[in-house]
């Protein structure tokens, strides 16, 4: 059933214009009586049936309530160093259909890419569209923000103040599931670039309070290493 966001409301009625309207009359070409499901990007979902047609604008009738059953039980923020080309890209669509609530670049010694402020600042809308789009498709009852790029001190210090935070790094003994089985609901999870991270910045992330964490023993590509991290607190909160 197709499904759309929408700004919170309240009542029985619902207008859904724009693009979002024009895909439903002009692509979808749905009529009266057919049922969509709207989320108001809040963690509701709402059941609909389509009660007018007019131009580029439908017109919907709530017909159920329903708390989305789609989001990760924890609360799982994605800090990225910024991998080379569109790398970044395809980490956000992937986060965002595996549970992350939030996607966060960042800025090690080791990037290759390394765009100013007002350079990553035009990406953004671009990134936030593909983590609109990967929301709409995974059934996410929130679009997660792409946040502005931060430098790795800027990272670590949010960093600190969740409930838990992890550094994976390929020369960490510790493994993630020592993480996880504190159960968490809040964590944040920095993962590098191409390059890895120097050692300084590791020891940076021990001296901010983070756990250093392995993956095991393959070494991931950086496009790879969010889907594990992520992937494995799905399996983990999820299949108990």
């Amino acid at each position: 059933m197709p499904r759309f966001f929408v700004p919170p409301f309240d009542g029985e009625m619902v207008q859904v214009g724009g693009e979002d309207g024009r895909h439903i009359v002009k692509s979808l070409r749905c009529r009266i009586g057919e049922e969509l499901w709207l989320c108001d990007g809040q963690g509701t979902d709402f059941r609909c049936t389509i009660t007018e047609l007019s131009g580029e604008m439908a017109v919907l009738r709530v017909m159920e309530r329903l708390p989305c059953r789609s989001e990760l039980p924890v609360r799982v923020t994605l800090y990225q160093a910024l991998p080379k080309s569109d790398k970044l890209e395809l980490i956000i669509q992937k986060a965002v259909e595996l549970g992350a609530a939030a996607i966060v670049p960042v800025l090690t010694s080791r990037c290759v890419s390394r765009p100013d402020s007002r350079s990553m600042e035009k990406k953004l809308e671009r990134l936030s569209r593909i983590s609109l789009e990967a929301a709409k498709q995974s059934g996410r009852g929130v679009v997660p923000p792409v946040r502005p790029l931060l430098t790795l001190d800027q990272a670590l210090e949010e960093m600190s103040r969740d409930q838990r935070s992890v550094l994976f790094y390929e020369q960490a003994t510790e493994p993630f599931g020592q993480v996880l089985a504190d159960h968490p609901r809040s964590l944040s999870v920095l993962i590098g670039a191409e390059g890895g991270f120097d050692p300084q910045e590791v020891e940076a992330a021990r001296q901010a309070g983070l756990a250093v964490c392995t993956m095991g023993p393959r070494i991931l590509r950086c496009e790879t290493a969010p889907m594990y991290a992520l992937s494995a607190v799905g399996f983990f909160y999820e299949n108990q």
